[in-house]
């Protein structure tokens, strides 16, 4: 399973949220999209990356399994987890947004031009008090989606504000966030086992 952070980056925060997922059974990467003074690469490889290697740094993995996989991604990540979608169709099953950002914008390559190539099941749960995906992108984004014959549920989260999974930030929801586990864990178990 991909998790895909949100601005602030890899944190305490998301290492417990990834750990949730692990202990309902998944190996779960969270790969530092922000990346540029860390600790890179998290997969060894070899001298020189060939194209047919590309898929196989990860599958080779021995904590990860052959088969389909999920993506979940928060903020920015929602986006990632949107494209990841709409780019490996033939192994994303899943894929599960949070207080999602400019999913569906006027930009050319806002993420939600990507729903005809989509075939996983998809989940995304937006805050009713978020400035960072409105009214108008969510029904953008639903239409899009519907219109691609994309299976896919979509919910508003009232009294919630964008970050609302976040437990290290001001905006936190805890019955928002209880939610979204809820949700996400239901999605993946119907799509992945």
């Amino acid at each position: 399973m991909l998790f895909y952070m949100d601005a602030f980056g890899v944190r305490p925060r998301l290492r417990q949220m990834a750990d949730r997922l692990a202990a309902a059974g998944y190996t779960v990467l969270v790969p530092n999209v922000l990346y540029r003074h860390d600790r890179a690469p998290l997969v060894e490889l070899p001298e020189r990356i060939e194209e047919q290697d590309r898929p196989a740094l990860l599958a080779s993995s021995p904590q990860a399994t052959d088969g389909s996989v999920g993506v979940t991604g928060y903020c920015m990540g929602a986006g990632l987890a949107l494209r990841t979608a709409g780019t490996y169709p033939h192994r994303v099953a899943a894929a599960g947004g949070f207080h999602g950002a400019g999913l569906a914008s006027d930009a050319p390559d806002s993420p939600h031009l990507l729903a005809e190539g989509i075939t996983a099941d998809l989940y995304f749960a937006h805050a009713d008090q978020d400035p960072a995906m409105p009214p108008e992108q969510i029904d953008r984004l639903d239409k899009a989606l519907t219109a691609a014959g994309v299976r896919h549920d979509t919910e508003v989260y009232a009294g919630a504000q964008h970050g609302y999974t976040m437990a290290d930030t001001t905006r936190y929801n805890a019955d928002a966030t209880e939610r979204h586990w809820t949700a996400l864990l239901d999605l993946f178990g119907r799509t992945l086992s």
